[in-house]
């Protein structure tokens, strides 16, 4: 059994292939990003062993067509955080930096760390990823655009007051751009109406896509839009980060992989847990939002978040405890969402297998 390790790149992948029982590095080569270079890379590891494993580092923009190539023919490939990866090589004894060092590290941390998730072909979970990250970066876009037309509003003494986080509907632009019209003719002027007209085509098109990822939300895990605190937007994000909850072993592996399981740091007759600042930060981030609404408006978050503080645990604490009680809620939302798509249909009046899991 070996690992190969991959430290991907756009025009080049560098493969370094470890032994799993001994460490030795048994050879390593440089092929080009392309389906010649993916052939001359699995015909070089199938030549090394009959029982491999490709550990890629976590870039899906450079490694993602990739492991497109190798999943179709049966490879098993597993994603390695570039965290992970930076980790084993500051540990390591040689030191330096080269595409060999960093796919040998590559390998290394998946073999230190077997419960790393498997990479599957992408599936519609990517094409949420795909539109709610577009809609993300049309927002802040946006945001951009609002923050420079109102300081132009400001130096041309626009009489009309904005106040705050109006510049995305469609009355307010309307009733700027009727004032800024009434203004003498300026350069500054119209540059104002050329962002009151991007704030608008923006507005539309992130309204256009959130009606999107709200009707493919509803398709892939309906469940996840009566969790409380967990809105649409959030939704996408758990599914699309997640990428099929079925690559996790199970709701702990889930937890880790989102950061919101405590580290432990235990030493001697102390025994206590820290924050753990490592896992995909976007999902972290997504649970503690529906955490931290959770917190200010669901009951039983509410009588949660006040027995751990009776316990003596701070607010943070208690939040952190919270966020941890979501995952594994979340987790489990997906994971049967998952299986009733993915289960058997009705045929010729057989009743499928039912599929429940208890959140």
């Amino acid at each position: 059994m070996i690992v190969i390790g991959i430290d991907p790149h756009m025009k080049s992948h560098t493969g370094v292939a470890i032994d799993a029982s001994t460490g030795v590095v048994l050879g390593e080569v440089t092929v080009s990003a392309d389906d010649d270079g993916h052939d001359e890379l699995l015909g070089w590891a199938r030549a090394l062993s009959a029982e491999r494993t490709f550990a890629v580092e976590d870039c899906r923009h450079v490694s993602g067509r990739l492991e497109r190539h190798l999943l179709p023919r049966g490879e098993q490939v597993v994603r390695v955080p570039p965290k992970m990866m930076a980790g084993a090589r500051a540990s390591a004894r040689s030191y330096g930096k080269s595409d060999p060092i960093d796919a040998a590290c590559v390998a290394r941390a998946a073999l230190r760390e077997p419960s790393l998730p498997h990479a599957t072909l992408a599936g519609p979970e990517s094409d949420v990823r795909l539109l709610v990250d577009h809609r993300d970066d049309l927002v802040k876009d946006r945001a951009r655009t609002q923050k420079r037309l109102r300081w132009h509003c400001h130096d041309l003494e626009v009489p009309l007051h904005l106040p705050p986080r109006v510049l995305d509907r469609y009355v307010w632009l309307d009733r700027l751009e009727r004032a800024l019209r009434e203004l003498p003719e300026s350069t500054r002027r119209s540059i104002a109406l050329d962002q009151v007209a991007m704030c608008r085509d923006a507005t539309r098109r992130i309204r256009e896509l959130e009606r999107e990822i709200l009707r493919r939300v509803r398709a892939l895990a309906p469940e996840l839009l009566s969790f409380p605190g967990c809105s649409a937007i959030s939704a996408a994000h758990l599914i699309g980060q997640t990428a099929g909850a079925s690559r996790f072993s199970g709701e702990a592996a889930f937890a880790m992989h989102a950061g919101t399981a405590p580290l432990s740091v235990s030493s001697g007759k102390t025994e206590r847990h820290r924050l753990s600042r490592t896992g995909n930060r976007c999902l972290n981030s997504t649970i503690h939002m529906i955490a931290v609404t959770q917190a200010r408006m669901h009951p039983p978050a509410i009588a949660f978040m006040a027995r751990k503080k009776a316990e003596g645990m701070s607010n943070r604490e208690s939040l952190r405890c919270l966020k941890r009680h979501i995952s594994r809620a979340v987790f489990k939302t997906m994971s049967r969402a998952e299986k009733a798509r993915l289960a058997p249909v009705i045929v010729a009046g057989f009743r499928a297998e039912e599929v429940a899991v208890a959140v």
